[in-house]
């Protein structure tokens, strides 16, 4: 198993990946702990330092570059200071020219404020949302992210769309994504990572949602009930009509479920040494859309993405998992089992 899993992620190398949705700029704040205020109980921190990275649809672009991959990046971006920081900020490996500019559009910005001492782990205290500001041509600047995304559509060996709850890259337009590739002589597979949404996306190769998001999506709780996760995930393997549905579960590792195939669980790799989950989910979905788009079956491209995972939460921030990490992660594997 090992061998073809280094075989996939070789095979991954220059696949093309249209990645499609809502694109965040992802602010860390860093201070150190000073003092508590006289003002109210609250922390004071001394101020040390802040960085922007690309969050969202652009993380998992991010990821799709380092895994070895390339990524067409479809999405809004502006020019107010954290935009420019995220363009900036891109790897070489992701290829811009599906990037919409439209004037006075900001990108939604999420700030998160870390703290900790000279010599201790900094810790997110409080996190700040920004919303996006709307474009002066907002019917416009829709209408030239279509038509980047259907170009970007047609030059790829897969797609992923990024659904963060803007409006941007919803179901109807998977559905013309879908009427796009239908076209084309070998498959394409479609993903879709959808926060709030994803009982309107239907028939893709495959979802990947987290736990919390099933829960909130079919008003349940899973916990620890192994025939509670089983029905839901058929459930909503069911009612998506997709492909497959990889459902990632944080410290318990990922179910990956099929059609007519049984329920394979996944344990979490490097569980005791997690230090942030932020951007996870972008590093996981970029995983399994490169290894689908090198051949694998979904449960190969979900055990490349259970590495990748287990890599990207042991790093700080909102990161990424170069090829070489997973290589030497899937061998760290193979020599664990034997």
């Amino acid at each position: 198993m090992s061998e073809r899993l280094l075989g996939l992620v070789d095979g991954a190398r220059e696949r093309q990946v249209a990645v499609i949705g809502d694109v965040i700029a992802d602010e860390f704040v860093h201070g150190r702990l000073a003092r508590v205020s006289r003002e109210a109980p609250v922390l004071i921190l001394e101020y040390d330092g802040a960085t922007i990275v690309p969050g969202g649809a652009g993380n998992a672009a991010a990821n799709v570059a380092a895994l070895g991959g390339r990524a067409r990046l479809v999405g809004l971006l502006g020019h107010a200071p954290a935009d420019r920081a995220v363009a900036r900020a891109l790897p070489r490996g992701v290829d811009r020219a599906g990037l919409v500019r439209p004037r006075r559009y900001r990108a939604p910005v999420k700030t998160r404020i870390l703290a900790g001492g000279l010599h201790s782990t900094r810790q997110q205290v409080v996190r700040i949302d920004h919303p996006a500001a709307a474009p002066d041509d907002a019917a416009g600047a829709r209408a030239a992210f279509e038509r980047a995304a259907r170009a970007a559509v047609r030059a790829s060996d897969a797609v992923l769309v990024s659904d963060y709850g803007s409006g941007l890259a919803g179901p109807g337009l998977v559905a013309d994504v879908k009427r796009l590739v239908a076209r084309r002589r070998r498959p394409v597979p479609i993903l879709v990572d959808s926060r709030y949404d994803l009982l309107r996306y239907r028939g893709v190769a495959a979802c990947t949602p987290n736990e919390s998001e099933v829960e909130q999506a079919l008003g349940v709780t899973i916990g620890d009930d192994p025939q509670r996760l089983e029905t839901v995930g058929r459930t909503l393997l069911k009612r998506l009509r997709a492909g497959g549905l990889v459902l990632t579960r944080g410290r318990r590792g990922m179910a990956v479920f099929a059609p007519g195939r049984p329920t394979a669980h996944l344990p979490v790799f490097g569980a005791d040494e997690v230090a942030d989950v932020t951007g996870a989910g972008d590093t996981v979905i970029a995983a399994i859309a490169l290894a689908l788009a090198a051949g694998a079956s979904l449960l190969e491209a979900a055990t490349l993405a259970n590495y990748a995972g287990g890599l990207v939460v042991m790093k700080r921030g909102t990161a990424t998992v170069a090829a070489g990490e997973l290589r030497a992660a899937i061998r760290s594997g193979r020599r664990e089992a034997g």
